[in-house]
């Protein structure tokens, strides 16, 4: 039988946005990258969208990752095109059966599927159509493989700790270029819990360790005695009607499907 090399030495995708804010209910997307790698040894090819979100971009945002509202207004382009190429660029990698890299997958991903909504009238899932991405979050991975460590685990965090370069921090072709190889470096140092499971498996899994960190943190909120709620869905938050309950796959609220 042939060889088959560890998802983590062959083709990867990594995907990342800068947006209005950190609300994927409400923000938007401002800047958004594809980078996609043959082999760790390859040369990366990089897609890149600046859209003008239609929204003043806020100061705190904008102190972030730079981009002003005479920039997005100058340079970008209207968010209902650039959603739409987001979600073909991403599909054609799912057909291709490339996994996609996304640091933080539910802000990510939940927030392109909120600008489908807004923008199209469509879900991610519908953008996608017959096919599924399979997604391999890094800080997911860390928190399983190394539970205990302390310390945040922001991009910028974990590129530091597996020696990771990371260059330009805050810029989406930046930050989804330093993801990609961060999650090739996790790959690498865990090859029994990680390397050796199939992209497919790897994403069912992430799912289960993610439910599972996010219950740990909702148990020490509710110790705390917070009222901060923790969503368990990984990679993608389920949207909600006004009313609370989910959206059904017609879009409408479950309460009238």
């Amino acid at each position: 039988m042939p060889h088959t090399l560890p998802w983590y030495q062959g083709p990867l995708a990594s995907f990342d946005t800068e947006t209005t804010g950190v609300d994927v209910e409400t923000d938007r997307i401002v800047s958004a990258a594809l980078v996609v790698q043959a082999t760790p040894t390859a040369p990366a090819r990089t897609v890149g969208w600046l859209a003008d979100p239609g929204i003043p971009i806020p100061d705190a945002a904008r102190a972030v990752h730079g981009i002003t509202d005479q920039r997005a207004r100058d340079f970008g382009r209207p968010p209902r095109v650039v959603v739409a190429e987001i979600a073909r660029a991403l599909a054609e990698q799912a057909l291709a059966h490339v996994p996609l890299v996304v640091m933080n997958a539910p802000f990510d991903l939940t927030l392109l599927d909120r600008e489908l909504r807004r923008h199209r009238g469509l879900s991610l899932a519908d953008s996608l159509g017959r096919t599924e991405l399979l997604v391999l979050d890094p800080r997911v991975m860390d928190k399983y493989v190394d539970r205990y460590r302390k310390g945040r685990r922001t991009l910028t965090d974990l590129c530091a700790h597996y020696g990771v370069t990371l260059d330009g921090a805050h810029d989406a072709t930046a930050d989804a270029t330093a993801t990609l190889h961060l999650v090739r470096a996790l790959g690498r140092r865990y090859p029994a819990p990680l390397g050796t499971l199939t992209p497919a498996e790897l994403h069912l899994r992430q799912a289960v360790w993610h439910a599972a960190q996010a219950r740990g943190l909702q148990n020490w909120f509710d110790r705390e005695g917070t009222r901060e709620r923790v969503d368990f869905a990984w990679p993608l938050r389920p949207a909600r009607c006004a009313c609370g309950r989910r959206l059904a796959l017609d879009h409408r609220c479950e309460a009238a499907a």
